[in-house]
């Protein structure tokens, strides 16, 4: 648990405490960023830009809610904001014809490891795991991803669907060969 006494400094400027923050953090929210990019490298970045930001706006933080959510909403923003900034004009327009899989289920699933999990996601196409991420796991309605990504609700719960049924097909694949 991280000392409250900790933020307290970090606004005060020691660079010991801003350190010990940032190493509390590093792990969790690499993990949180590789969700929503491609590479180590890429995660490392929207990190690094997002604790920036965490360091400019703790004067912000008023306690209210938990600190760790806070963290993670301003990391999990600035992974959607290098989303849309890297967002190329052809992908945006074709993601709309990915074509859709027959997905046949198995029971009884092996466990599978954390890193493969996210290798899943960072195989998915962009806009697909952006919008996976945001709805399942950072739990965003269809009408905030919408509006973050400036697409139509139709198109975030397409997508969502789309994302869940390639998803379900590498889950298939995976098992068939355990």
């Amino acid at each position: 648990m991280l000392d409250s006494s900790i933020i307290k400094l970090c606004i005060e400027g020691d660079r010991k405490a801003q350190e010990k923050l940032y190493s509390y953090y590093a792990g969790r929210m690499k993990s949180v960023c590789l969700r929503y990019v491609k590479s180590k490298e890429a995660a490392e970045d929207v990190f690094q830009d997002g604790f920036v930001k965490v360091f400019l706006n703790l004067k912000k933080y008023n306690g209210e809610g938990s600190f760790d959510g806070w963290v993670r909403r301003i990391i999990v923003n600035t992974a959607i904001d290098t989303y849309k900034k890297n967002l190329r004009l052809d992908e945006k327009s074709s993601y709309d014809d990915l074509r859709e899989q027959e997905v046949f289920v198995k029971d009884g699933f092996e466990p599978m490891h954390e890193r493969d999990l996210l290798q899943i996601l960072e195989n998915l196409p962009d806009i697909l795991r952006v919008i996976f991420n945001m709805y399942a796991i950072e739990g965003y309605s269809h009408k905030e991803i919408a509006e973050i990504l400036n697409i139509t609700e139709s198109a975030s719960k397409s997508q969502l669907y789309r994302s869940r049924k390639i998803i379900q097909q590498i889950l298939f694949n995976y098992n068939s060969k355990v």
